[in-house]
């Protein structure tokens, strides 16, 4: 790295001699480091433990939505630490790397669907007293074929976007500070996750989410404002402080002032790699690298597609997704509800700062690497000939940060992978068990939906990681990119049937199954030529089909929303009203109509038949086997039990249980007037400010 990168000037376009090679780094992990990850660690185990014996975890809505007793602070910091994963820290780094800042309206779409879901889908939610996002589309429309559609499509999207890059993302950075195989790093933090996920359920989650929300802010910060003397140069010194200060100061004129945004973007543009294949673009800058809104027809993020195509899909990950829409169902009241939701858009303002600006200056510090542009140069530099832009964040940090602080960044980078992959792991069991197996074994115990919805975890575990060396080919390097077309080709129908159920109280059980299938084929169909013809080299030809070539993934998403609203509008008004019981508490113009009240089913151990002499025979024993254990039971037994959140009784103790009295509603939509105008007060201000930033950097 030149003094010349960061004035402005360009690198050389012409391709270095066969025996130049640039200098890629061997910084490793330090003992110091290592102390760093160990302190972490113990700290995210005691709160796991401290959250496993403050709640409890033998019931289904114990284990399932932590007891719905959650306040606004840990909601908002679970949302926010199960939306930033790993995959963002590796993608949304490497997306600005790449490409520049347009991939920053994902994260700014999502704050104003964060505030959707509070307020205008949560209320519908908690009126209708569901568990489970496909259990709502059961109520709603009746039957179980919507319901089991959508139960099975969110595993598979949980696959492909969610937990296969996750798992991905954290061994890149593993295996860059390391050296380790990124099989073995994958299996490592499998590992280390699967203890409090699978023991203390989504308590135990959302309260370590919300410690490693601190620790992924507080590094990622860190990293920001770091900068190291032997590798300081006038980007790094004034860019990367001024960020920080740009946080937390008057931004404009601070910004201004110190004049580091000129600086930047100078540096950026001259981030050329000194390799590169000659009389093509590959590796120079987009001209519109600081633009959110873009060219419609020839850009990479069209701008229609961003306010329109982009919003439908994420629609669906923040206001109908099961990780998002869990945390907040655990919430205590709808009014900390809201105030979850406000936490995780504010929030939602910092990876611009704390993660896309250091992906790009990681640009302007290693061109050669970071933004390499010859196919075999940088499979030598991280084994994919698509790319190296994922390995942004990573080598920022690995190259720049002294010992100790390398460390923290680890342990950050562990949080973000290990608060992700909790969430969806716990949401995951949450819809196989509740929606999948209790549908065909409808008289399950609970001691045995406990351990499906544990044992699923492994299953799902083992697919994920079959399916991430798709991910590692895929979008020219750019991770973050991939989750986002995938994502454009699945989740579009699933947004407009939960949109039109919950606003249209006229959408029926036919309209929504067919248009939910009519529109997962159409989107499935663009997915796989994705796959078959993936998207050509910089310097190759493009051949592909024209509705790869032409259609951008964004166009296709709207074009999606458009022929699944018409399916299920046609055919619902072609087809039978929806019966009272579909409506009522279901919509949002029913939120408020009279609650019946729950019945809840006697479990099968508890009932007593009428044998032929007219005597009542208690048939608790017969099951009791399932759930009950002798009282010699060992220590290490007992132990386990706890540790898993099972708890078991002796027969006697069986034996003296009465049947469970029917289950209070807790689905009050009841708002404390002076809290009430609080939150819609800060839904004002947060509204401004995701406005005004759209705005400032469109």
């Amino acid at each position: 790295m030149t003094f010349k990168h960061a004035t402005g000037e360009r690198a050389p376009t012409t391709t270095m001699p066969p025996t130049q090679k640039p200098s890629f780094g061997s910084s490793t992990l330090d003992t110091v480091d290592i102390v760093v990850l160990v302190v972490y660690f113990l700290l995210i185990l005691a709160v796991g433990f401290w959250s496993m014996w403050r709640t409890k975890r033998s019931t289904v809505d114990g284990y399932f939505l932590a007891g719905k007793s959650m306040t606004w602070w840990p909601v908002g910091a679970s949302l926010f630490a199960s939306n930033i994963g790993s995959g963002h820290f590796i993608g949304l780094a490497g997306s600005g790397a790449a490409a520049g800042i347009g991939a920053i309206a994902y994260e700014w779409n999502g704050m104003f669907m964060v505030l959707m879901l509070g307020w205008l889908f949560l209320p519908i939610y908690i009126s209708s007293g569901v568990t489970t996002m496909p259990e709502y589309l059961q109520k709603r429309f009746g039957g179980r074929r919507t319901q089991l559609f959508i139960a099975v499509l969110s595993l598979f999207i949980y696959i492909f976007t969610k937990i296969s890059v996750d798992m991905y993302a954290g061994a890149v950075f593993i295996q860059l500070a390391l050296k380790w195989n990124i099989y073995l790093a994958v299996v490592l933090l499998l590992a280390v996750t699967a203890l409090y996920t699978v023991a203390g359920g989504l308590a135990a989650v959302i309260y370590t989410d919300a410690a490693q929300t601190a620790i992924m802010l507080a590094g990622a910060l860190t990293l920001m404002g770091f900068s190291k003397s032997d590798a300081t140069d006038f980007v790094t010194s004034h860019c990367l402080i001024l960020h920080a200060y740009f946080l937390f100061l008057p931004p404009l004129r601070g910004f201004v002032e110190v004049g580091g945004w000129n600086v930047l973007m100078k540096g950026y543009f001259a981030a050329v790699p000194s390799v590169r294949v000659p009389n093509s673009t590959c590796g120079v800058p987009r001209d519109d690298a600081f633009h959110v809104f873009r060219d419609p027809v020839h850009s990479d993020l069209p701008w229609p597609g961003v306010i329109i195509g982009m919003s439908v899909p994420s629609m669906w990950y923040w206001c109908s997704d099961q990780v998002i829409v869990q945390r907040s169902l655990a919430a205590k009241t709808l009014t900390h509800a809201k105030g979850g939701s406000l936490l995780a858009a504010y929030l939602k303002v910092l990876p611009f700062f704390a993660i896309m600006l250091p992906g790009m200056i990681s640009r302007i510090l290693y061109p050669d690497e970071v933004a390499c542009a010859d196919p075999d140069l940088c499979k030598q530099i991280c084994g994919n000939s698509v790319g190296c832009s994922d390995i942004a964040y990573a080598k920022l940090v690995m190259e720049l940060l002294p010992a100790g602080l390398r460390g923290l960044m680890m342990a950050v980078m562990i949080a973000a992978l290990m608060s992700s992959l909790t969430s969806i792991f716990n949401s995951s069991s949450t819809i196989f068990t509740m929606d999948l197996w209790k549908s065909f074994r409808s008289r399950a115990s609970e001691w045995e939906l406990m351990i499906v919805g544990r044992v699923f975890v492994l299953v799902l575990v083992a697919v994920s990681v079959l399916w991430i060396p798709v991910v590692q080919a895929s979008q020219g390097g750019q991770l973050f990119i991939y989750i986002q077309s995938i994502s454009t080709y699945l989740q579009p129908p699933v947004s407009i049937i939960f949109l039109m159920g919950c606003f249209w109280k006229r959408t029926n059980e036919q309209g929504a199954f067919w248009g939910l299938a009519i529109g997962l084929t159409v989107g499935c169909i663009r997915m796989l030529l994705d796959f078959i013809y993936p998207a050509p080299l910089c310097f190759e030809e493009d051949d592909r089909p024209g509705v790869l070539k032409y259609v951008h993934y964004l166009y296709f998403s709207m074009l999606l929303s458009f022929i699944t609203l018409a399916v299920v509008v046609v055919i619902s008004l072609a087809t039978e009203e929806p019966s009272p019981e579909q409506i009522s508490r279901l919509t949002w113009f029913t939120r408020f109509d009279p609650a019946k009240p729950k019945e809840q089913e006697v479990p099968e151990e508890h009932r007593r038949i009428e044998s032929r002499n007219g005597q009542a025979v208690d048939q608790r024993r017969d099951s009791a086997s399932s759930v009950s254990s002798p009282p010699s039971q060992s220590r290490f037994m007992s132990a386990i039990y706890w540790l898993c959140g099972m708890e078991r009784r002796s027969e006697a103790d069986s034996d003296a249980v009465a049947p469970p009295a029917p289950e209070q509603i807790i689905c009050t939509l009841d708002e404390k007037s002076s809290l009430r105008h609080l939150v819609n007060a800060n839904l004002i201000i947060c509204l401004s400010v995701t406005v005004f930033i759209i705005g400032y950097w469109a």
